[in-house]
């Protein structure tokens, strides 16, 4: 899975009960392209990604809420029970980034 797009939030760091440092983001990633009647159409699609170790680190240090990344991964399901009702969500499991900003902001 390869994405680029923009932070929806700024990355909260935390560490698991091994000491792993880990965040969950979530990137726009926008699409344009012609409509049936000739018009361009644009539509967002949000995604949530979680990040592991060192590359949570870097993402929570340098990125903010708007910041473009370019994010490469893999697709993972995850499910729980709540209420007797079983329920899904697919979200991106993110193995490598790059920055695409600059140190002082987005762009």
């Amino acid at each position: 899975m390869i994405l680029l797009g923009n932070l929806t939030r700024d990355p909260e760091l935390r560490y698991v009960a091994s000491g792993m440092a880990v965040t969950d983001i979530g990137l726009a990633v926008n699409d344009r392209r012609k409509g049936p009647n000739g018009d361009w159409v644009e539509e967002t699609t949000f995604v949530d990604i979680t990040l592991w170790g060192r590359t949570a680190e870097v993402v929570s240090e340098y990125c903010t809420k708007g910041a473009p990344l370019f994010v490469e991964g893999r697709l993972k399901l995850d499910s729980w029970e709540k209420d007797g009702k079983k329920n899904y969500k697919l979200k991106v499991v993110g193995e490598r980034i790059q920055l695409l900003g600059n140190r002082t902001g987005p762009g």
